[in-house]
C-alpha cells in the first residue's frame, strides 16, 4: 500500500489517541457503578479518554483526595485501562490550580498567597514635619516607605525614600517645598485570595472558599506537589505513562480570586529578585503611578521578573515532576497570549471560554483572545512538542446558559484545527445536572445535551482532524514576532484574510534557539523567509541585532507602526507599511503558497505536510458558502477528503506553471481537505469533481400542510413557524415530529437527482423518506440528498426536530422546530 493510501486509511479510521478528552465533572454523590456506566457510555460514542475533574457539587462525604475519593479514581482509571482509554489527571480541587483545595495553606499558613499593598497618606500642603506610626498585622512586612510630590492624581513629580525609625516604628518626613505631597507605604501582605472549591460553601465569596497558595514560594509549590501529585502517584503509579498520560494545571492565579483590591503579585523577599534586575525601592511607585520616561520600562521589568519567578517556582517543578514520572504537563495559563509560560508544558494548552472568540463580530480574528489557537500550537511547533490542547466550549453559549449550539461547536472546532490545535478537551461532560449543578458553568457539551445520540460523528471528526494536525508540519514561511505575553493580532488579520500562513515566533526563541542560514530563520523543523513586526519599540536591542543579521543574509522584514511612518533602523530589507499593505508586501516578495478566486476574507487555509503528502485544510469561518477555484503551489494526485463524513473523491482541476488549480465548494460550517500526493499523477478532469455538472430542473415548494404527529402539541400546520408561538410551547425543549405527503409531477422524469432543502430549522434534524432513514443534520444548510428513495406518486417526509435545552433550562424562547421554507429540488444533467 502506498504512503498516500496508508494515510487515507488512517484518516478514515484514526487511532483512539486522537479522541476528544473531555473534562468529566465529578460534581455529586458519586458511586462506582454510575461512574463506570458513564465511562462505558463515553466509550460507546467514540470518546476514548477524559480528564477527571473534581467540581463544585462533589459530596462532602467524599472529601477531595481522601481515601474514598481515591478509591473511585482508581476504579475509573482501572476500567479505562481495560478499554484502552486515556486519562488526564487534574491537579486541583476545582480551580485555579496550586492550592490543593486549600490543603497547602492548612499545612502551613505562611504559604498563603501574598501581594504588594500600597497605602497612600496625603501630607497636605506646607504643613511642616509629618510623623506617622506604622502599624502592621502579624503576617505583614514593610517593604518600602516613600514621600512623593504629585503633579496630578496619577502622576508623580518627585520621589524621596524615607527611613523608618526602628525604635519608635514611626515615619518622620518634612516636605522640602510646597506642593501636594503624600506618603506611600508598600506592604507585603496576605492577599486573602481564594480558589473555587468542590464542596458546598466553597465557591467564590463563600465562607469556606479555600485559600490560595503562594505560587511564587518554592516551598509552597513543593507542598502542593507532595499533597496532590504524589498522592495520585502512590495510588496509580502502575498506570502512569500508559493509561495516564498527563497532569492538567489550570490557569494558576498568583493573588487568588476575590483578593484584596489593588494588590500586585508578591512574595516574601521578592525585592531581591527586582534588585537583581536593576529595580530599586523607589521604582515601586511606577507600578501604580506615572513617574516619567522609565515608567513603562519599570513595569515591564517587574512583569518579566514575576513571570520568570513563576516559571521557576511553579511551572518548571511541575514539569520536572511529570517528566520524572513518565507523563506530560498540560493545561494552560490564565491569559490567552501567555505563550512564554508554556515553555515547560509537554502539551501546551489554551482555553476557549466565555465566548471571547465567536462567529460573530469578527471575534475570530480580532482582539487578544483571537491569538489563543496559535498560542498553544506555535508554542508546540517551536519547542518540538507533538500535541497541543484546547479546553473548549466553556460558557460559550450565544446568550449564556445552555444556548451553545452544535453549529457553534463546529465553528469553534474548525477555528482551532486550522490554527494547528490537535487535542480537544471539551468543557464539559457533567456527571450530574441535578439542582444548581446544571447551571454551574453550563452547558454540558456531552451526554446531557441534545446531540449525544449523534456524538460518534463529533468524536470521529475530532479524531480525524487531530490526527491530521499531529506529526505534521504547517507550511508557514512568515513568522510574526511575539513577546512572552504579547501576541500581535492587528497585523495578522490581513494574513488570515489573504490565506497567508504564519506562525508566532517568540522573541526569546529568536535570540536563543534560531539559526540564520541563507536569508532564512530556522527553528525546529521550520524555515521562515520573512519576519513581521507589529511594534518594534517592544523589542530588545539584542533582537534588532539578530534581525540585522537576518536581513543582511537576504531575509525580508516588515514592520508596522501606529501611523505607518515611524522611524526604524535601516537594516537592508526593512519595509514599513500600514496594516492593509502587509499582505501585499509579503505576496510580492514571497509569492503565494495558496490562493483562491474569487477572494473571500472568511476562508482560512493551512497547508500541513505529513509523510511528504500535502494537505490543504480549507475552513469556511463565514456565513455564506464559498464556490470557486483554489490554486496550490504543489501538484500531483489530488483528492478532496471530507473529515466530517470520512468520504474522499477526486477533484476537477488543471495543471499550471506554478502549481495546480482545483474547483471547490465549501459550505458554511464546513472544513474540507485538499490532499496532494506529489508522487502521484495529476488526475486532471477525472471523476465527477467537486463542482456539479447538474442543473436545476424544477423546485417544488413543500412549506405548507404539514402534520405534527408527536410532541406536546399535535395537529395540522397550514404554515411552518417556530413552535414557541404554539399554545403552551413557549419554553418547551424536546423533539417534535412533522409529516408531509406529496406527489411527484410528470416533469420530475427529467430529474436524475433530488435534494431536499428544509430551510431554517432549530436545531437537530432527523429525516426519513418513505420509511427510510436519510440522515441527521445539526446546523444549516439543512440539505439532504435523496438517492433512490423517492418514487412516482405519493411520497412521505418525516422530519423530527430537537431544539435547544435553553428554552427549558434558561427560560428562553429561542426559535425552535421546522421553519422552512421547504423545497424539493430536482436536478438533471446540464444540456
Amino acid at each position: 500500500m502506498s504512503a498516500f493510501e496508508t494515510l487515507k486509511q488512517q484518516f478514515i479510521a484514526p487511532a483512539a489517541e486522537f479522541s476528544p478528552i473531555p473534562f468529566w465533572f465529578w460534581n455529586d454523590e458519586l458511586t462506582r457503578d454510575e461512574l463506570l456506566r458513564q465511562l462505558h457510555d463515553f466509550h460507546s460514542k467514540g470518546v476514548d479518554g477524559f480528564v477527571i475533574h473534581p467540581r463544585m457539587g462533589l459530596s462532602p462525604k467524599i472529601p477531595y483526595l481522601s481515601d474514598a475519593y481515591m478509591d473511585l479514581v482508581e476504579a475509573v482509571v482501572a476500567e479505562a485501562a481495560s478499554l484502552g482509554m486515556s486519562v488526564i489527571l487534574y491537579d486541583e480541587g476545582m480551580y485555579p490550580s496550586g492550592s490543593a483545595c486549600g490543603l497547602v495553606v492548612k499545612h502551613n499558613p505562611d504559604y498563603a498567597s501574598r501581594g504588594l499593598l500600597l497605602q497612600e497618606i496625603p501630607c497636605g500642603d506646607g504643613q511642616g514635619i509629618v510623623r506617622l506610626p506604622i502599624k502592621l498585622a502579624l503576617e505583614e512586612t514593610l517593604v518600602s516607605v516613600q514621600a512623593v510630590k504629585k503633579r496630578s492624581e496619577s502622576e508623580i513629580e518627585e520621589i524621596h525614600p524615607i527611613t523608618l525609625d526602628p525604635e519608635q516604628n514611626v515615619i518622620s518626613f518634612t516636605p522640602p517645598d510646597e506642593g501636594e505631597w503624600s506618603i506611600l507605604i508598600f506592604i507585603d501582605t496576605p492577599s486573602e485570595g481564594t480558589i473555587r472549591g468542590v464542596h458546598e460553601g466553597q465557591d467564590d465569596g463563600e465562607p469556606d472558599a479555600p485559600l490560595a497558595a503562594d505560587l511564587l514560594n518554592p516551598d509552597a509549590v513543593q507542598t502542593f506537589i507532595s499533597l496532590t501529585h504524589e498522592r495520585y502517584y502512590a495510588r496509580l503509579n502502575r498506570y502512569f505513562g500508559t493509561t495516564i498520560f498527563a497532569m492538567f494545571t489550570d490557569e494558576p492565579d498568583l493573588l487568588g480570586r476575590s483578593h484584596k483590591k489593588g494588590l500586585k503579585p508578591w512574595t516574601r523577599d521578592f525585592m531581591n529578585d527586582l534588585h537583581a534586575q536593576g529595580i530599586q525601592e523607589k521604582d515601586l511607585t511606577a507600578l501604580w503611578f506615572e513617574t516619567g520616561d522609565r515608567t513603562e520600562r519599570i513595569r515591564s521589568i517587574y512583569e518579566n521578573v514575576v513571570r520568570d519567578r513563576m516559571t521557576r517556582t511553579y511551572y518548571k517543578p511541575l514539569s520536572d515532576w511529570c517528566e520524572a514520572h513518565g507523563i506530560g504537563l498540560t493545561g494552560h495559563p490564565a491569559a490567552s497570549d501567555d505563550i512564554g509560560l508554556l515553555e515547560h508544558f509537554h502539551i501546551p494548552g489554551q482555553d476557549v471560554v466565555w465566548r471571547y472568540i465567536a462567529p460573530e463580530n469578527d471575534k475570530g480574528i480580532t482582539g487578544v483572545h483571537s491569538t489563543m489557537g496559535k498560542c498553544s500550537s506555535d508554542a508546540a511547533r517551536h519547542r518540538g512538542r507533538r500535541r497541543n490542547l484546547n479546553e473548549s466550549f466553556g460558557v460559550c453559549g450565544s446568550e449564556g446558559g445552555w444556548t451553545l449550539t452544535a453549529d457553534n461547536m463546529k465553528w469553534y472546532l474548525d477555528w482551532l484545527f486550522v490554527r494547528g490545535v490537535n487535542l480537544i478537551s471539551p468543557h464539559a461532560f457533567y456527571y450530574s445536572i441535578r439542582g444548581e449543578r446544571r447551571d454551574e458553568r453550563p452547558p454540558d457539551v456531552g451526554p446531557n445535551n441534545i446531540w449525544w445520540s449523534e456524538y460518534n460523528r463529533i468524536s470521529s471528526y475530532i479524531k480525524r482532524m487531530s490526527w491530521l494536525m499531529t506529526d505534521s508540519k504547517n507550511g508557514a514561511e512568515v513568522a510574526v514576532l511575539a513577546g512572552a505575553s504579547y501576541l500581535p493580532w492587528r497585523i495578522v488579520r490581513p494574513l488570515y484574510e489573504r490565506q497567508i500562513e504564519f506562525n508566532y515566533l517568540e522573541e526569546s526563541l529568536l535570540n536563543n534557539m534560531c539559526r540564520f542560514t541563507d536569508g532564512t530563520i530556522e527553528i525546529a523543523d521550520y524555515r521562515y523567509k520573512a519576519i513581521v513586526i507589529e511594534d518594534g519599540n517592544r523589542l530588545e536591542p539584542s533582537s534588532w541585532q539578530q534581525l540585522e543579521r537576518f536581513a543582511k543574509q537576504g531575509g525580508y522584514i516588515v514592520e508596522l507602526c501606529e501611523d505607518g511612518h515611524a522611524f526604524t533602523p535601516n537594516i537592508g530589507q526593512m519595509r514599513i507599511g500600514i496594516v492593509e499593505e502587509i499582505s501585499e508586501l509579503l505576496v510580492s516578495q514571497l509569492g503565494s503558497e495558496v490562493a483562491i478566486e474569487p477572494a473571500l476574507s472568511t476562508i482560512r487555509i493551512s497547508r500541513v505536510t505529513k509523510n511528504d503528502i500535502h494537505f490543504y485544510v480549507v475552513v469556511n469561518e463565514g456565513e455564506t458558502p464559498y464556490e470557486g477555484v483554489i490554486r496550490t503551489r504543489y501538484g500531483g494526485l489530488t483528492e478532496v477528503w471530507n473529515p466530517w463524513t470520512g468520504v474522499n473523491e477526486r477533484v476537477n482541476g488543471e495543471r499550471a506553471a506554478d502549481g495546480q488549480f482545483a474547483a471547490v465548494r465549501v459550505e458554511r460550517r464546513e472544513c474540507l481537505i485538499i490532499t496532494v500526493d506529489p508522487q502521484g499523477s495529476f488526475n486532471g478532469s477525472l471523476g465527477s469533481g467537486w463542482t456539479s455538472t447538474m442543473e436545476v430542473q424544477a423546485i417544488t415548494d413543500l412549506s405548507t400542510s404539514w402534520h405534527v404527529i408527536d410532541g406536546p402539541w399535535t395537529g395540522e400546520r397550514s404554515e411552518l413557524t417556530s413552535w414557541t408561538g404554539w399554545p403552551g410551547m413557549e419554553h418547551f425543549s424536546g423533539t417534535v415530529t412533522y409529516v408531509k405527503e406529496f406527489e411527484l409531477d410528470e416533469y420530475d422524469a427529467l430529474a436524475t437527482k433530488y435534494t431536499l432543502d428544509l430551510g431554517e430549522a432549530h436545531e437537530l434534524v432527523r429525516l426519513e423518506v418513505n420509511d427510510q432513514e436519510i440522515g441527521t443534520q445539526m446546523w444549516k444548510p439543512y440539505v439532504f440528498e435523496l438517492e433512490k428513495v423517492l418514487k412516482p406518486g405519493v411520497n412521505q417526509l418525516r422530519v423530527s426536530v430537537t431544539n435547544s435545552l435553553a428554552n427549558s433550562y434558561d427560560g428562553k424562547s429561542l426559535p425552535s422546530g421546522l421553519i422552512g421554507p421547504v423545497r424539493l429540488i430536482a436536478l438533471g444533467e446540464h444540456n
